[in-house]
């Protein structure tokens, strides 16, 4: 792996695992501000903790070492959650402001996803 490649995966890594993890410890206390955007998306507030759990878990995947398969599931759930706010944010009516966040963090899933090493991917059984 180039050292490009390397510096670019550890920036998107370190600063979608920062995100990730800072919005889902928001999420698991109830903040106020989470709740509140939860529902103003037409969301039951119950879904707030959901969350805040499987980012902390995806974060925590991401970054110990091994386990390529569930890596391989940490980013399909952070897509899923950021493509699925970003979508949410549109259909509610929201403005750049309000969907930058989410649409930041799906662009650094996919640059993550896409320049990691190859020790954290899944490798084909032939």
């Amino acid at each position: 792996m180039k050292k490009s490649s390397k510096i670019i995966y550890w920036i998107a890594t370190i600063w979608l695992a920062l995100g990730m993890l800072s919005g889902g410890i928001m999420q698991l206390i109830q903040y106020k501000d989470s709740v509140q955007g939860i529902m103003h998306l037409g969301y039951p507030a119950y879904f707030v903790s959901l969350l805040g759990v499987w980012k902390i878990l995806g974060v925590v995947a991401l970054l110990v070492p091994g386990f390529p398969v569930v890596k391989e599931w940490a980013y399909a759930g952070f897509f899923f959650a950021m493509s699925g706010a970003v979508i949410s944010h549109v259909i509610s009516g929201d403005g750049f402001a309000q969907i930058a966040p989410s649409l930041f963090a799906l662009i650094l899933t996919v640059i993550s996803w896409y320049f990691r090493p190859e020790s954290r991917r899944v490798r084909a059984v032939a």
